[in-house]
Formats: structure tokens, sequence, C-alpha cells
């Protein structure tokens, strides 16, 4: 059991001294310090006393060695992401980090997404993902980098990798924006979002590709959204052609059939 070590863990995370803990939960400090080092049990009442005060579940305050988590993981519980406060369709994001605590970011390659898409809040098959640093992103928070499949986000090139940011909370998602969605059903796709969740329950993808119809999906089928940050290619995107060098490039090639056909008929067809 973790309780011991938790609230020790969770006060001094807080900057908190025994005293202020103690008088927030009108306790005597004696009694937080017995709790703390395992002197004393607590009682049904006083795990519930010191869930409502950390918004952490009591099942996890016993459960879950809060120390061994990463600074993502942490966050997301002292945002309520908490499965056994939330239910079982919030979890605990799987993730890996470095030898100084902080937080890798793992790549999914295209042979990888099938696996992925059932293993993404496994840690074990998470932590055998390769892994990479990169200096100029916030340590503040998480990334991970996959691989496109496809041509529906062209120019965006096919085999690209998309390195994406963690979203907590969907609802804040704007209009407009690139992701990465797993799935159930489909996967991982990357597409721009219509974000409609606060007000129907679903988002719309459309994709950069317009030979790709736009499609809805429901948030219940959702598992994870990653939100687009920058992608690294082998290949240059094709360029776009501005509007009077396409008119050019159009009567060029008019001029070239113009020439074609005048010699067709030179030559007596």
């Amino acid at each position: 059991m973790h309780f011991h070590s938790n609230i020790k863990f969770l006060r001094r995370r807080k900057g908190r001294t025994q005293d202020e803990v103690a008088e927030q939960l009108r306790m005597k400090r004696s009694t937080l310090s017995g709790y703390e080092n395992r002197v004393a049990q607590p009682a049904l009442d006083v795990l519930m006393l010191f869930s409502d005060y950390y918004r952490i579940a009591v099942d996890t305050m016993l459960k879950v060695d809060l120390s061994k988590l990463s600074e993502t993981q942490l966050r997301q519980l002292e945002h309520g992401e908490d499965v056994f406060l939330r239910g079982g369709n919030v979890r605990i994001l799987a993730s890996t980090v470095n030898t100084a605590n902080e937080e890798n970011i793992e790549l999914v390659p295209v042979k990888a997404q099938a696996g992925y898409a059932n293993g993404f809040s496994d840690p074990e098959y998470i932590s055998e993902l390769q892994v990479f640093q990169l200096p100029f992103l916030s340590r503040e928070k998480k990334y991970r980098t996959f691989q496109l499949k496809g041509d529906s986000m062209l120019p965006i090139p096919e085999n690209a990798w998309v390195t994406v940011e963690y979203v907590l909370d969907w609802t804040e998602l704007k209009t407009g924006e690139a992701c990465i969605i797993l799935t159930m059903d489909e996967g991982i796709v990357f597409k721009i979002i219509e974000n409609l969740i606060e007000s129907e329950g679903r988002l719309i993808l459309y994709s950069l590709n317009p030979l790709y119809e736009p499609y809805e999906i429901q948030v219940g089928e959702i598992r994870e959204i990653w939100k687009f940050v920058h992608f690294i290619s082998h290949e240059i995107p094709e360029p776009v052609i501005p509007e009077n060098q396409l008119v050019r490039t159009v009567a060029s090639l008019k001029q070239d059939l113009d020439r074609l056909k005048m010699g067709m008929k030179g030559s007596g067809e």
C-alpha cells in the first residue's frame, strides 16, 4: 500500500508543511506525521479526507506509487484525469522518461501502428518503442512522433514523421488544427479537425488532399488526440504554383499543342 508515501509526496510536491496540511484537514500535526511515517493506519473516513483534499481517488492513493509517475502523468491526475475517479474510459497516459526523468518522444513507425492501436495504454508496449529527444521542444509537454501512411494529407508526403503534442482536454482544440487521432475502428489518422465535441459530441475530420471527403467521428470512438507540432521528411513538398504562373503554364501548353497539331497536318495526316 502506497498511501503513506503518497500523502508525503503530494504534500511536498505542493510545497506545503505538515502544519499547513494538518490545519486544512483539521487534524493534529502529529497525527498527520503518523500517517506519513506509517506509525498510524488511516480509517476509511481519513482516506476520504485525503482523497478530497488532493482530488485523487482513494484507490489511486492506495495502489499507485505516485513518485514513479512522469510529470505528464502527474499533471493528468492533478487535472482530474484519474481512472478511479472518472471511470474506465479515462486512463493515465503510458509514457517513458530518460535517466534525467525527462519525457521521451516515442517513435511510432507505420509497421508499429496496428500494434499501437491495441497497446497504446500498455506501459510495457510503449517502453519497447524507439525514443529520442528534441531540445527545442517544451519540457512541460508530452510529445510523440508518428509516421504517415497514405496520401490524404498531401502536400505533407507519405512516410513523413509527424511530431505531435498530447492533448488532455479535447474541448480546448480549435477548429482548423491538425491532429493525430487514435480511433477504435480506424486506428491512427492524421486530419484537420472541426471541433463539435461540446455542442454535438463529435469531430468532423478533413484531409488536406481534396480527393478525400470529410467524415465525422463520435467522441466515444476516440482514444487519444495529439496536436500537430511539425513534420520531418526527406521529400520536398510539391510547390504551389502562383495563379499568374499557372495561367502562363496553361498558355504555354496550349501553344505546344497547337504546334503539334500543325506539325501533324504538315506531315499529311
